[in-house]
């Protein structure tokens, strides 16, 4: 009995030093590491837009807005580059991506008026709001909801989408390129946006017809409150989570609703301005942003190679030896250049991107301040204009 308690005590002891080395030799004949796979999300693979060569019904062509997008890079790009490295780029692709989902939803054929705003507007059917999670050569990642007038949420969805070389143009050099070949190549990402154009058709043939035109009233309706809450308030019933309904509608042949549909053009001209000022520095700032895109794709995966050359020498080579010493110097050294690199690209694309932004942000129909501010303006402007109507009639 002594000498089987003997036993056992003598294989706990041996367990104890044999298990974690055996665990260790397990873990260092493990396959590669995948540096592609930083995200759960799977990307959007190869998608085909939807589109329609037909004009759509009236009914179903609702009016769309695309917010600026917010920013929200992940904490391991933060610890890899530096959260203020690239605040400026990330604050330049805000007005950049919408418009790239703006266009796709355009060549989709499937919804009326499709602009880029700055602010949230009352007077759009259907609202897309975005937030850039990740985003360089490699990859990208946006958070994106959609919400009509009605507070019916349509989509609450994040999507990815990863890029290869044969995403780029072979050419960087854009001066002798016919421009609407760039077009057609400049966007690497182009799958992520047709996805999201293609779930929003999806989510509105899922309405019914009736469900559909309710939307443009309730809009019709919240720009009239927006205009006079005073005139119009009682019309809509808003509930605590955001669900907004039509308690009644004016007579067709309200002199006041007259008037509010001759505001709701002027404002119209208005966003349509704002939208050509955004299409201008996205036509402005695009090749510069591409060249950035293809740098850092090169950039990354260069990086990740020699990431992994990094983990192969060290299971193989001795610590103490003068080759690994070097080998470790030299990668080092490497990632250094390749951050000063990166740097100065980042900020050659701000240098571009400068002027077209102090642009959009010049004075737009005697308004001033950013395009937000301008905005803001414009609709008091609005307001008051139909006050000043009424009261004079």
């Amino acid at each position: 009995m002594t000498v089987l308690k003997t036993q056992r005590l003598w294989l706990c002891h041996l367990c104890h030093f044999i298990l974690p080395a055996t665990l260790l030799a397990l873990t260092n004949c493990a396959a590669p590491v995948n540096y592609d796979v930083e995200v759960e999300i799977p990307s959007v693979g190869e998608v085909a837009l939807n589109s329609s060569d037909e004009t759509p019904e009236d009914w179903k062509l609702l009016d769309i807005g695309v917010l600026i997008f917010g920013t929200e890079q992940q904490a391991s790009v933060r610890n890899q580059i530096g959260e203020n490295v690239f605040a400026e780029v990330r604050d330049n692709e805000r007005h950049l991506l919408p418009f790239s989902l703006r266009n796709t939803l355009v060549d989709s054929n499937q919804w009326g008026a499709v602009r880029v705003l700055p602010q949230a507007d009352p007077s759009v059917d259907l609202l897309i709001d975005g937030r850039i999670l990740q985003s360089d050569g490699t990859q990208l990642q946006l958070a994106v909801t959609a919400t009509d007038s009605s507070g019916r949420q349509w989509l609450n969805k994040t999507y990815t989408d990863r890029t290869l070389a044969t995403d780029f143009p072979e050419s960087t050099d854009f001066r002798n390129r016919n421009r609407r070949n760039l077009s057609a190549v400049s966007e690497p990402f182009t799958d992520l946006y047709e996805q999201i154009a293609n779930d929003l058709l999806l989510a509105r043939n899922e309405l019914s017809e009736n469900q559909v035109r309710q939307i443009s009233q309730i809009s019709q309706m919240l720009y009239a409150a927006d205009l006079s809450e005073e005139s119009f308030g009682d019309n809509i019933q808003r509930t605590a989570d955001g669900q907004v309904t039509i308690v009644s509608l004016p007579p067709v042949n309200d002199p006041m609703m007259r008037r509010v549909h001759e505001m709701r053009e002027r404002h119209y001209l208005f966003i349509d301005t704002v939208d050509e000022y955004y299409e201008a520095l996205y036509g402005d700032m695009r090749d510069s942003y591409l060249l950035w895109r293809r740098y850092s794709f090169d950039q990354i995966l260069e990086e990740r190679a020699a990431e992994q050359r990094a983990v192969t020498q060290e299971r193989y080579s001795s610590s103490s030896g003068y080759l690994t010493l070097t080998q470790r110097y030299d990668r080092y050294r490497w990632s250094k250049i390749y951050e000063l690199e990166y740097r100065e690209l980042a900020s050659g694309f701000n240098r571009e991107a400068a002027p077209a932004i102090l642009e959009l942000n010049q004075q737009v129909h005697g308004l001033s301040g950013t395009m937000e501010e301008q905005y803001l303006q414009w609709r008091r402007v609005l307001r008051q204009l139909f006050a000043l109507e009424n009261d004079a009639r």
